[in-house]
């Protein structure tokens, strides 16, 4: 039997600060970019009820762990349940269990983040953020980390949400927090862009960007739902978080791919090779850049393993028992067969 850390959403909430997942996250997709496997998500859908499972996972070979995310989605219940297995990548025996709700815009913001850091100017200091929902607090909470903003203006079509988004940033951050009427407002002279929405349809018009933006959009993970438009993609250094998923569930991509406006070769690279500094980052001043976040077992396996080490250290969280495949299989039947 082996003894394996169990971790719930509220022993993990404020356990780490966005700086810390940052850290994390990057190191772990320099890994990848440096040859360490990772897939994108594998999606199983049902009706009636409609729901949706979900699984993708990494092996981090320097960070020492493996694992990935596993969620339920819809199914009748209209809600959602997000597990985080973590094994130890040289033994192979379960480290934890994580409850990944309260992680997960933080986790999915930090690979922004990084993007960020990559791929934006360094002098940027402009953000617009079009969306007012969880993945988009955790987005501007990390991205705040990598460059110091001066403005952030949000963009969400509910004027409650996006003025209680801005009033609570605005104490937040050392930026000026305000919102704004439209998304072309948001865009106007942005030196960084951020769509953190759950919308199928473009959120702004491409033709409107400022040369020099960089633009993370992380609400299109399926073919059909595109929140940046095909002219976007078309003026950028496009750059996804896995190079495998562009074809496979990025939706702005595979419409610019259906339209003829690219081909396949328009993917510049995956995030992890511009880290791992494998392949270039932004190269002028003028440069629009793309990174399309669709959600990998990166981020997932480096913040979870992170939260890990910080929860032995503070002594958090139960433990559960499991037994060795050795034991398990061979193990007595019932007396009656």
């Amino acid at each position: 039997m082996t003894e394996t850390l169990f971790l719930s959403s509220d022993e993990i909430d404020g356990l780490a600060t966005p700086e810390a997942y940052v850290e994390a996250v990057r190191d772990g997709y320099r890994q990848v970019g440096e040859g360490a496997p990772a897939h994108p998500r594998q999606k199983f859908r049902r009706s009636d009820p409609d729901g949706m499972f979900t699984s993708y996972a990494a092996l981090l070979p320097e960070t020492g762990a493996m694992g990935g995310y596993m969620y339920g989605a819809g199914f009748g219940a209209g809600d959602a349940w997000f597990v985080t297995p973590l094994f130890d990548a040289e033994s192979g025996e379960p480290l934890a269990l994580l409850d990944g709700a309260s992680m997960n815009p933080f986790k999915t913001g930090a690979a922004g983040a990084v993007a960020v850091d990559e791929l934006a100017s360094e002098d940027a200091t402009t953000l617009a953020v079009i969306g007012s929902g969880s993945q988009a607090r955790g987005q501007l909470h990390t991205t705040a980390t990598v460059r110091e903003f001066e403005e952030v203006r949000v963009y969400s079509p509910t004027r409650e949400n996006r003025e209680a988004f801005a009033e609570e940033f605005d104490q937040l951050l050392e930026a000026t927090v305000t919102p704004v009427d439209s998304s072309a407002d948001a865009i106007s002279g942005s030196d960084v862009v951020i769509t953190a929405t759950k919308s199928k349809e473009p959120v702004f018009d491409g033709d409107n960007l400022d040369s020099g933006t960089h633009v993370t959009a992380m609400g299109q993970y399926e073919e059909g739902s595109h929140e940046i438009d095909v002219r976007t993609v078309e003026r950028s250094t496009y750059v996804p978080d896995l190079r495998e998923r562009a074809t496979f569930d990025a939706g702005a991509f595979l419409a610019a791919l259906e339209e003829g406006a690219i081909t396949e070769e328009h993917v510049h690279a995956e995030l992890g090779e511009v880290v791992a500094g494998n392949a270039p980052g932004r190269t002028s001043d003028d440069e629009i850049t793309v990174f399309d976040s669709g959600g990998t077992g990166i981020e997932t396996v480096a913040a979870a393993h992170m939260l890990y080490e910080r929860a032995r250290e503070q002594d958090l969280g139960s433990t559960i028992s499991f037994a060795p495949a050795s034991e398990a299989l061979t193990g007595t039947l019932p007396e009656e067969l």
